[in-house]
């Protein structure tokens, strides 16, 4: 077993965009062997970098190449853990249980490729409450994009029926059979903790993680005189249509650059 944050293995994967280099890397994580993919522009530079917090669960989304390569070409090195479980790594994936510190180590195999000491954290679905727990667990990150976030597990195995078999399963029962799995993923008690500055993207007719995570968080934000910014969309679900999904992307970028970093 090696230390965490040791990196295993590199491999060069395809890439869809010219401009960007991808590569799979199996790096340690907790003592388990786990995957990830990172982008880096051909171009030489002294890029930041982004940890992408994926969603889903398992294969469910999964990283997308053509995803992390769309942020690196915004002039960022781009490491997006898929977890552990997955795509060969080792253990299973928890759904923001240890698997979080597969998120937290990820940091370090982006400081091994970035010159650059500004790391930001971009999350997406599930990969909210992940991000969360990097920002509140780590003190070296400079800004936080969470889009369509999920910030509440209570309320996401509330409101999300279709995944509470998957939930009792993975985490071990319900809420009120087994509170401990639920209480451990809880991420909202700590959000005092954190120092990060904090981007919150959301459509509000969004069904697969409500408005409501959205509101949850920027409240616990707020309270604790975290500074939060809120791009909210009356009009968009979970998925943004492409061409406005591209600028909101750029548009994020150009946020995060823009940080002065920890508070």
């Amino acid at each position: 077993m090696k230390a965490n944050g040791t990196i295993e293995k590199v491999r060069v994967y395809p890439s869809p965009n010219p401009h960007i280099v991808l590569r799979e890397i199996t790096y340690w994580s907790c003592g388990l062997r786990v995957k990830g993919m990172l982008a880096s522009p051909k171009e030489v530079g002294d890029y930041e970098g982004i940890l992408y917090c994926r969603g889903g669960m398992q294969s469910i989304g999964m990283v997308r190449p053509a995803r992390i390569a769309q942020i690196a070409s915004e002039g960022f090195i781009v490491f997006a853990p898929y977890y552990r479980g997955n795509r060969g790594g080792e253990g299973k994936d928890e759904f923001a249980g240890e698997d979080r510190w597969d998120a937290i180590y990820g940091v370090d195999i982006l400081k091994q490729y970035c010159l650059a000491e500004r790391i930001h954290l971009f999350a997406f679905s599930r990969g909210g409450i992940m991000a969360l727990w990097i920002a509140i667990l780590r003190n070296d990150i400079t800004s936080l994009v969470t889009w369509a976030g999920v910030s509440d597990i209570y309320l996401t195995y509330e409101e999300r029926l279709d995944m509470r078999k998957m939930m009792k399963r993975v985490i071990g029962g319900t809420p009120s059979k087994y509170p401990v799995g639920y209480e451990e993923r809880d991420v909202l008690p700590l959000i005092k903790e954190m120092k990060t500055s904090t981007l919150i993207i959301h459509g509000e007719q969004d069904k697969n993680v409500s408005f409501e995570h959205a509101k949850v968080l920027e409240h616990a934000l707020v309270g604790n005189s975290i500074p939060v910014e809120t791009w909210y969309y009356p009009e968009f679900t979970h998925f943004f249509p492409s061409k406005i999904n591209r600028r909101v992307v750029k548009d994020a970028c150009h946020w995060m650059k823009n940080q002065r970093g920890v508070l």
